[in-house]
């Protein structure tokens, strides 16, 4: 590369950038371009700042706030268009948008956008779905160069559905780092969260949100200890403060009230020693409404857990149903639980999938094969827009 190619990856919540981004980063300064991040403020951008990383603070809220957004698209038109930068690859769908249209405005010669899950899905109202479909149509042919999708069904979709052609959409998957994740079950940390030696321990990771499934995981688990009296359910994470979702966070305290959960169900809020967690867990559920292609169920593939997970996109092409866990319906508190139950229930066969599920997360989904996958596209453009010689 005779001179370096400037970047900006550009998300709405810092929290994705350092816990979903940070390894493509990495990748291309060690490849010699030079990267910048803008996303919204907040202490994971404050870390970055402070480790040596170029950030950009820049409020985004994740909805539709006609003031706020118009007032986000002006400060990334004038960043981009300060800093001349080579490629502008965003990320989450409202500063995807933002993003993409700044970045045309500004006349950034490469746009890529990466669809970590559509925004639409099969739930929704159909007028709502069309109408989400239809924004992604135009800007997928007026301000994308290239579209990452994780999972494969997602990319059909793009083709399907006219947001971009077979030949700007390319399906880079999703991958973590397999070796992270050989962890030891810590007899310390059961202790700290109050786990016993002999319970089962169903885990769940996420946001705190309805579309996560998480009001069917609480119920569940009422009928779960019916016949497991020893399972329990360990809940890592909460709501952001960019979620607009605040109500289902109490539903859930009613729920675990009205069933008498307290001591079945042990919510620990957001941590960072996600391994160390994965390590004590039994099993992994991940009861989405909707996804893209969920690094959760990687992480626990990785750890050797058994998955039960939903039967949308992305969950289905991670988890092969019988040998690496179960695929349950949408919104279906009773078949969750018997598939839990089932699990649980058999430790020679939660062992059997979690041994299937880690010895299929090293052969498909090991994050240098996506960030490989990345980084030749990034090249290929660029010769493409002649921005080399």
């Amino acid at each position: 590369m005779n001179r370096r190619i400037k970047v900006l990856q550009l998300a709405a919540v810092d929290g994705t950038v350092k816990f979903l981004l940070l390894p493509l980063i990495d990748r291309l300064i060690e490849e010699d371009y030079e990267v910048h991040v803008a996303c919204s403020p907040g202490p994971h951008l404050q870390e970055l700042d402070g480790r040596g990383y170029s950030v950009h603070s820049i409020p985004i809220v994740r909805g539709v706030s006609p003031l706020s957004n118009f007032i986000s698209l002006w400060r990334l038109y004038r960043l981009i268009r300060r800093e001349r930068f080579d490629i502008v690859h965003v990320h989450t769908p409202v500063a995807a948008a933002l993003g993409r249209i700044a970045a045309k405005l500004a006349c950034a010669p490469i746009v890529i956008y990466t669809a970590h899950g559509f925004y639409f899905h099969d739930l929704m109202a159909p007028w709502k779905r069309r109408l989400i479909i239809w924004v992604e149509e135009v800007l997928g042919r007026w301000c994308t160069d290239m579209l990452f999708t994780q999972s494969s069904e997602d990319r059909e979709t793009a083709i399907r559905e006219g947001i971009a052609n077979a030949k700007r959409t390319i399906c880079i998957g999703n991958g973590v780092d397999t070796g992270r994740f050989v962890v030891e079950s810590d007899p310390a940390v059961r202790a700290e969260l109050g786990l016993g030696p002999d319970d089962k321990v169903a885990g769940f990771i996420g946001r705190l949100v309805r579309e996560k499934g998480v009001e069917e995981l609480f119920a569940a688990m009422g009928q779960v200890i019916e016949k497991i009296p020893k399972a329990k359910l360990l809940v890592v994470g909460d709501t952001l403060e960019s979620d607009r979702d605040r109500r289902t966070k109490e539903r859930l305290q009613e729920i675990i009230q009205r069933n008498h959960l307290e001591d079945v169900i042990k919510l620990t809020g957001f941590r960072e020693d996600i391994p160390e967690l994965l390590a004590i867990m039994d099993l992994f559920v991940l009861p989405s409404h909707r996804e893209g292609m969920p690094r959760s169920i990687l992480e626990a593939m990785a750890a050797g857990k058994p998955v039960v997970a939903t039967n949308i996109r992305g969950c289905r092409e991670e988890v092969v149903y019988g040998e690496t866990g179960y695929l349950v319906p949408v919104n279906d508190s009773c078949k969750l639980a018997n598939a839990i139950t089932k699990v649980l229930s058999n430790k020679m066969l939660a062992e059997q999938m979690g041994q299937a599920g880690r010895q299929r997360a090293i052969e498909f989904f090991d994050e240098v094969q996506v960030l490989e996958k990345q980084v030749g596209v990034y090249r290929k453009l660029i010769q493409q827009n002649g921005l080399v010689t």
